[in-house]
């Protein structure tokens, strides 16, 4: 499985680069912080394959890594995606090395 660090992530946000951002916690989890991401909880991503790009990279993040690499797993196996990324560490890695302000649970 491919993946990306959080600073890779933060460089790539900074330089305005052209990808597609996808949170696969649960919406109570956004709300106590979020990387601003389209919210598509695992258990929706089947009903939501059509929303996922294949034309660009996809970054696929949740709270520590676990759950996106499943949606990924799922993705490649099921429908032939070979454009997704895992973000290591998730959205804990993020508050840890980028963000220290932002609230975690």
């Amino acid at each position: 499985m491919k993946s990306v660090s959080v600073h890779d992530l933060k460089n790539m946000l900074d330089q305005h680069e052209d990808f597609q951002l996808i949170d696969v916690r649960e919406p109570y989890e956004n709300e106590i912080c979020t990387l601003n991401g389209e919210l598509i909880p695992l258990a929706e991503v089947p009903n939501h394959v059509d929303e996922i790009r294949k034309d660009k990279k996809v970054i696929v993040h949740c709270r520590s890594g676990k759950r996106s690499g499943n949606a990924i797993e799922f993705l490649e196996h099921s429908y032939g995606f070979t454009n997704l990324y895992n973000l290591e560490g998730g959205i804990l890695a993020w508050a840890a090395e980028i963000d220290p302000t932002m609230e975690s649970y």
